[in-house]
């Protein structure tokens, strides 16, 4: 069976926890779009060419400790504002949301790029204030010297980066169901995340 869900929204809106937990409810793959990105800044950070950077991944890229850091994640919403960058990944992507079993992908342009055809498709967001207190409470706990004005800031210029970008700007699928984190428990969110998959699935096996 094929079957693919697409999760999109901005950073700290708790798409990727949502992703994880409703991939392991089903039994789908899941992948992390933004590792891509992240992988492909964190190269280029050690100054390897973008392009070059995202057409030669390689497994021990993605499985690097350093991929959720401040630094690599600024440099990961550079690189995706690079069509040729966009390119290079779009394949591997595409591919990865056709394999057999289902899968969920989870990104910023997976239900109206990547994936315009998916099954289901979610925009997850929250209040701009709340994602600001969640991102410094994850990088502050993971020993990183930050605090909540400057990840604030990082959030906005990287929410603007990608909103504004000529490649497959953020933004949410017309037929995309959003679901607003800011005053959800992340179980409210996975329930309201899986009524939305069991229904659809029920569609398509009929």
């Amino acid at each position: 069976m094929k079957f693919t869900v697409a999760i999109d929204g901005p950073a700290a809106a708790g798409k990727g926890t949502l992703s994880k937990r409703v991939a392991a409810e089903f039994g789908f793959a899941h992948l992390d779009t933004g590792l891509l990105y992240r992988a492909t800044g964190a190269r280029v950070i050690a100054g390897a060419d973008p392009v070059e950077a995202a057409k030669s991944l390689t497994p021990d890229d993605m499985a690097r400790q350093d991929l959720r850091t401040t630094a690599v994640a600024q440099a990961a919403s550079k690189v995706a504002a690079i069509p040729d960058v966009r390119m290079a990944l779009v394949q591997f992507q595409r591919d990865f949301a056709r394999r057999d079993g289902g899968a969920v992908l989870d990104g910023r342009d997976i239900g109206t790029v990547i994936c315009p055809d998916a099954d289901v498709k979610l925009f997850v967001t929250a209040s701009d204030e709340v994602r600001g207190e969640r991102r410094y409470l994850e990088l502050s706990g993971n020993g990183q010297d930050v605090t909540r004005a400057g990840v604030l800031r990082d959030l906005a210029e990287r929410d603007a980066r990608d909103r504004a970008r000529e490649a497959a700007p953020m933004t949410a699928a017309a037929d995309a169901v959003v679901i607003d984190t800011s005053e959800m428990s992340i179980d409210d969110a996975v329930a309201a995340a899986t009524r939305k998959i069991r229904a659809r699935l029920k569609d398509v096996s009929v």
